[in-house]
């Protein structure tokens, strides 16, 4: 049986990465706040890159609506994640370069023919393996106000990356989206396993 076309029609659309070790899970768990500092900084992160999209592209109505409601959601999403901080008596702490980011932005090719379709893939797949952490986290914290938080950042991920492959189907037509998706899921799976295991998104 063939597997599931992952630019299929949205009522059967997959997107299947390879799944997170359990290491990480436990890294999280031990150091919880740590992390919430740091989603909180890849909620402020997403929020500008949404904003630098549609900077880039302000001849595409539908991209550039679509990022402009994607960088106010962000948004909301960085400042709920300040209150579950100062809930917990913390706060967030400096941006830092997000080695699993920058590796995957490597990967987007630089011509104008590519760029678009790879900026969007890439995007696609950040917010999958964001949809399936947090919804790790959402079975496993023991606090059940922090389990629903979770849960609706999940459901929010899932929209995304699915928004994300919306937006190459209409933009990139004829380029191979399904074949160079699957190159990029391959690439990021390897890329994945090579990273050390921290109280960090990724």
């Amino acid at each position: 049986m063939s597997s599931p076309d992952p630019v299929a029609d949205p009522a059967t659309r997959q997107l299947e990465l390879a799944p997170t070790p359990s290491g990480w899970l436990a890294a999280v768990l031990a150091d919880f706040d740590s992390f919430l500092k740091d989603h909180a900084s890849c909620e402020k992160k997403a929020s500008g890159m949404a904003l630098n999209m549609a900077s880039h592209y302000p001849d595409r109505p539908s991209l550039l609506m679509a990022m402009a409601d994607l960088a106010v959601e962000e948004l909301s999403h960085y400042r709920e994640v300040l209150k579950l901080l100062a809930s917990r008596g913390s706060q967030p702490g400096p941006d830092s370069k997000d080695p699993y980011i920058r590796a995957l932005n490597d990967l987007i090719r630089r011509g104008p023919e590519h760029f678009l379709l790879d900026r969007l893939l890439v995007a696609a797949i950040v917010e999958r393996r964001g949809c399936e952490r947090f919804g790790l986290i959402a079975q496993s914290h023991p606090e059940a106000a922090v389990q629903r938080f979770y849960r609706a950042i999940a459901a929010s991920e899932d929209r995304h990356w699915q928004l994300f492959v919306d937006l190459a189907i209409e933009h990139c037509p004829g380029q191979g989206i399904e074949a160079r998706l699957n190159d990029l899921i391959a690439a990021e799976a390897e890329l994945m396993a090579s990273q050390p295991f921290r109280a960090a998104l990724h």
